[in-house]
C-alpha cells in the first residue's frame, strides 16, 4: 500500500501543532482519525514516526528523515496545484499569515471580506503570535513586523508606516487632568510594555533627546491590553496610530503632549523565505494588502516608498522581530 497525501498532511499537522487534537481541528478532522492516519502511515513504512506520552510529542530519528521528505512532497503538491491555478490566471491554495495581535485585529481583519471577494480560491489562515516565530518551523507563508528588522537571508517588503503617539481617555484626563510639560508625567498613572524596555521609550522631547523614557505604573506584554486599559481610563499609554486612529476619531482616546511630541514613524514589513518564482497567492496578498494600506492617510508611505520621518533599515529582514507599539 502506497502512502496517500492525508496521512502525509496528518503526519505534518502534529509536528507543525504540537498534538494530534491540534492537527485534527486544523485539518477539520476527528482526534480518532488522525491517530488512525498516523497508524497506518507508520504501518506502512514499518517504522516508528513518532514517540507518545502523556506530555508531548517527539520525533524518532526515522521520524526526523521522513518529515523532510513528507514537507517536500506537500510543497510540491501545492505548487503543482497553484500552477494549474494560475493557468486560469485565479491564485489559489492555503495562505498562512502570521501578525501580532492587534495588527491583525486592527488592519488585517477588516480587509478580508473585500480579498475574500476578490480571490475565492485562498484559503486563509491567520496566526497571531506576539513572540518571535520561525516562519519554517511554523510553515508560515507571510508575516507582518512592524519596527526595525533584524538582518537575514529572508526578504521584507515595506508595506506602510505608522507613527506611535502618546494618549488618554477624556476620562481620565478628567480625574487627573493633562500633563503640560513631559516632566509632569511623573505625576500621572503610565501603561507600558513588559519587554523589551525599548518600547518604554516614548517620542518625547526633553532632557533625553526626542525619546523619553518612562516607568510603566501599569505594565502589559500586549498592545492591545493596553490600548483597553487606556479606553477605560487607567493611564496614559503610547501606541501605533494603525490601532487608535479609530479610537482618536471617534473621541474614545486622545492625544497628549502634542507640542513636545517627535514623529516617529515605524514601518510596517511583509516577511517571507520564499525568494524565486513568489507564489501567486503571496503576491496577490501582498498587493492587496499595500493597496488598501496606501489609501490610509495615516498608514500611507511617503513620496519615496518609505516612512515619512524615519526610514527604516535594510529591507532584507528576520520575521524574528517583535512588533513595535503594538505587541
Amino acid at each position: 500500500m502506497k502512502t496517500t497525501l492525508d496521512e502525509l498532511q496528518a503526519f505534518t499537522a502534529v509536528l507543525d501543532t504540537g498534538s494530534i487534537t491540534a492537527a485534527a481541528d486544523r485539518l477539520g478532522q476527528t482526534v480518532s482519525g488522525i491517530s488512525r492516519a498516523l497508524g497506518r502511515l507508520e504501518r506502512k513504512l514499518d517504522t516508528t514516526l513518532l514517540r507518545r506520552t502523556t506530555r508531548r510529542i517527539e520525533l524518532t530519528e526515522e521520524g526526523a528523515t521522513f518529515l523532510s521528505h513528507a514537507r517536500a512532497i506537500l510543497a510540491a503538491v501545492d505548487h503543482a496545484e497553484e500552477q494549474m491555478a494560475s493557468r486560469q490566471r485565479q491564485p489559489a491554495g492555503r495562505l498562512r499569515v502570521n501578525a501580532a495581535t492587534p495588527f491583525m485585529l486592527h488592519a488585517i481583519v477588516p480587509l478580508l471580506p473585500a480579498f475574500g471577494a476578490q480571490f475565492p480560491q485562498i484559503r486563509l489562515e491567520l496566526d497571531t503570535d506576539d513572540l518571535n516565530i520561525d516562519l519554517l518551523q511554523r510553515r508560515t507563508d507571510v508575516a507582518v513586523r512592524i519596527g526595525a528588522l533584524q538582518d537575514s537571508t529572508l526578504h521584507a517588503r515595506l508595506l506602510a508606516s505608522s507613527r506611535i503617539r502618546v494618549l488618554a481617555s477624556p476620562a481620565y484626563l478628567e480625574r487627573h487632568g493633562a500633563p503640560d510639560s513631559v516632566a509632569d508625567l511623573a505625576r500621572h498613572v503610565l501603561l507600558g510594555f513588559t519587554q523589551p524596555e525599548s518600547l518604554n521609550r516614548w517620542p518625547l522631547r526633553g532632557e533625553h533627546g526626542e525619546e523619553w523614557p518612562i516607568v510603566p505604573t501599569l505594565s502589559a506584554s500586549s498592545g492591545e491590553t493596553l490600548r483597553q486599559l487606556a479606553l477605560q481610563g487607567a493611564g496614559i499609554v503610547c501606541l501605533s496610530d494603525f490601532m487608535t486612529q479609530a479610537d482618536r476619531r471617534e473621541g474614545r482616546l486622545a492625544q497628549v503632549l502634542a507640542p513636545h511630541t517627535a514623529e516617529v514613524r515605524q514601518p510596517i514589513h511583509a516577511v517571507y523565505y520564499r525568494n524565486v518564482q513568489l507564489a501567486a497567492r503571496i503576491a496577490c496578498f501582498l498587493d492587496f494588502v499595500a493597496e488598501q494600506l496606501s489609501r490610509n492617510e495615516e498608514l500611507r508611505l511617503g513620496p519615496s516608498g518609505r516612512p515619512r520621518a524615519a526610514a527604516p533599515r535594510r529591507t532584507t529582514a528576520a520575521a524574528s522581530t517583535r512588533t513595535r507599539r503594538s505587541g
